[in-house]
Order: C-alpha cells, then sequence, then structure tokens
C-alpha cells in the first residue's frame, strides 16, 4: 500500500475472496481505535453485528460476485470498544498479479453530526445577539437567515441518508433493511391487534443461465423488469421488496393463507405471460407462508423459504404454500 492510500482521508481495506483482511490503511485504524495486528488475517465479518452480518450475505456478496462492485452500502462496523459506527461502503473486484481481491473504501457519515452541531453552534449566536444591546437587528436577521439555510441542509442530508439505507440501487424498490423494518411491524401489528398476514419469496428461475447466455447488464434489465411488474401488481398495502440478488419479498398485510395463494399464483401468471423481449421468456418461483402465534420473524422468513425450494424442486414457475408441505 502506497503512503497516499495509508493516510488517505478515507478508510480502506482489502480483502481475500474468503473474506479475509490483507491491508487496512491508517485512517480507518485511526477511526476505528484497532492496531494492524487487531485486524490483518480477520475475517471482515468479526467487525459485523447479527443484523449487518444478513445485509451483507443478501446484498454485498450478490453483487461482488454478479457485478465486480458494490456501491453506497449504508453499514454499521464495531470498533474497539464494540460501538456501532456508521459507514457508506464502495467497494470493487480487483485481480493483481492473478490475485483476487476486494478494495473497500468507507466513508463516515459524520456530516449530519456536523451540521447538526453548527447548528445549534448558529442558534446560540443567535441568543448571544439578542442579548447584546449593541447588536444590530441585521445581523439577527442574518444568523436567522443562516440558521434557515443549515436546517434545509440538514432535512435534505437526512432525506438522502433515508433513501440511500433504505431503496435498492438497481432496482428502485425497497431493500432488505426495509424489508426487514416492516416485518417487525407487521409482527408487532399482529400481536396487539392479530392482524393476520403474509409473506411472498421469489426467485427467478434459472437467472444464472440469463447472465452466462446474454451477460451481467441483460440480467440487470431482467431484474428491473421484474420489479416493475411486482411494483403493478401488488396492491396498495403490500410491499416489495429486493431480498438480495434475483430474489425478492413481498409482505402481504391482512392476508390469510388462501388469499396468499391466489395472490402467489397470479403473479407467478402475470410474470411468465410478460413480453421478455431480449431473453425470449422469464418464469418465477414462489413460497408463500402465512404468520401464526408460534411464529418469528425467522420463522416466517424459513417457511417462506422452504415453500420455494418445494416450487424449485417440483420444476419451477409454480408457486407452494408452507402450508401444503406437511
Amino acid at each position: 500500500m502506497n503512503e497516499r492510500l495509508r493516510e488517505a482521508p478515507c478508510g480502506f481495506i482489502s480483502i481475500d475472496r474468503n473474506g479475509y483482511i490483507t491491508e487496512v490503511n491508517n485512517t480507518f485504524l485511526e477511526w476505528m481505535g484497532f492496531k494492524q495486528e487487531n485486524l490483518i488475517g480477520k475475517h471482515f465479518e468479526s467487525l459485523l453485528s447479527t443484523g449487518n452480518k444478513l445485509i451483507f450475505h443478501s446484498y454485498f456478496y450478490p453483487n461482488i460476485n454478479l457485478h465486480g462492485y458494490v456501491e453506497e452500502l449504508f453499514i454499521n462496523l464495531r470498533n474497539q470498544n464494540g460501538e456501532a459506527i456508521p459507514y457508506l461502503m464502495n467497494a470493487r473486484h480487483v485481480k493483481q498479479d492473478s490475485i483476487e481481491m476486494v478494495d473497500c473504501i468507507f466513508v463516515q457519515m459524520k456530516k449530519r453530526i456536523d451540521y447538526e452541531l453548527e447548528l445549534r453552534k448558529t442558534k446560540k449566536q443567535m441568543e448571544e445577539a439578542y442579548i447584546e444591546k449593541n447588536i444590530a437587528f441585521a445581523k439577527l436577521e442574518q444568523i436567522y437567515l443562516e440558521i434557515e439555510k443549515k436546517q434545509i441542509e440538514l432535512m435534505e442530508i437526512n432525506s438522502g441518508l433515508v433513501e440511500i439505507s433504505n431503496t435498492d440501487k438497481l432496482t428502485g424498490i425497497p431493500n432488505r433493511r426495509f424489508f426487514q423494518q416492516k416485518l417487525e411491524e407487521q409482527i408487532g401489528c399482529y400481536h396487539k391487534e392479530q392482524k393476520v398476514f403474509s409473506l411472498l419469496i421469489i426467485d427467478i428461475d434459472h437467472f444464472k443461465k440469463i447472465n452466462d447466455t446474454y451477460g451481467h447488464h441483460i440480467g440487470d434489465m431482467a431484474l428491473i423488469k421484474l420489479a416493475n411488474i411486482l411494483k403493478s401488481q401488488v396492491r396498495p398495502t403490500d410491499i416489495p421488496a429486493r431480498f438480495g440478488g434475483e430474489e425478492f419479498t413481498i409482505i402481504l398485510p391482512n392476508t390469510d393463507v388462501e388469499e396468499a395463494i391466489t395472490i402467489s399464483q397470479n403473479m407467478n401468471q402475470k410474470v411468465a405471460q410478460a413480453e421478455w423481449n431480449e431473453i425470449g421468456s422469464l418464469t418465477i418461483s414462489l413460497g408463500a407462508a402465512t404468520f401464526t402465534k408460534k411464529d418469528t420473524e425467522e420463522s416466517i422468513i424459513e417457511n417462506a423459504d422452504q415453500a420455494l425450494y418445494s416450487s424449485k424442486k417440483m420444476g419451477r414457475n409454480r408457486a407452494t404454500h408452507y402450508r401444503d408441505l406437511s
């Protein structure tokens, strides 16, 4: 690693194909409170909480393997004291001297805090100006305008952070982070009001063959079109999301077993009947599960995933409900 990269104003980590850290710059070490020996040779996931490992497996690995890069991944890393530090992460697969690795850049999400501190400082200046008898009204008005400007800038930053953290960049629909939040809300609503809901997990049949035959660009176009079909077919209260790779999910509020079966079968038919000019045809397999009082966040995902596996095992291009597995 050259000296400029070692002291660059951003964090840098290089990991091998198995996820073990091979290089780290001084900037990242200083931010996180580590020394070189604390991280070199350690697995990158040692920096992640359980929740962020799910995001890493569902988004980072599929995109690195499929596209060779990851852009603007919002992720929390644990520092030397175990505290969660928010970062925006960019990564790219590189090959040097026949050795494959993934270079990762980290930018701290400190700008929002800096704006808040600047806003407080400006407000304090206004209070002092109000107390000071000799401060002119013009200065008060100028400070007020500065406060308004900072508030607008802060709102824009907050809005951008929410959009980055909740939206899948390729398809434009909600990502897995947003799905997890909404699933927790649905479970909370079920326990409070006994409102039944169902979950669909959708997987594109033979997606690897599409990429191998037509290229990743056409594969991306297929993902975008499928996302648009899902958005056009769901009800206003339904919540579609990209789960990771070629997998999608749909949360179906106020939907029992029979309704979930009907919706999933209709979705299956709509995708199969759509025009796929670039690739000729495309089908999906679906797995459905309906939440019960015995379920948890993990179990309903597992149940829908088992139903999806059954659909694939039975020949693909079909929908299966977990109820029908027993």
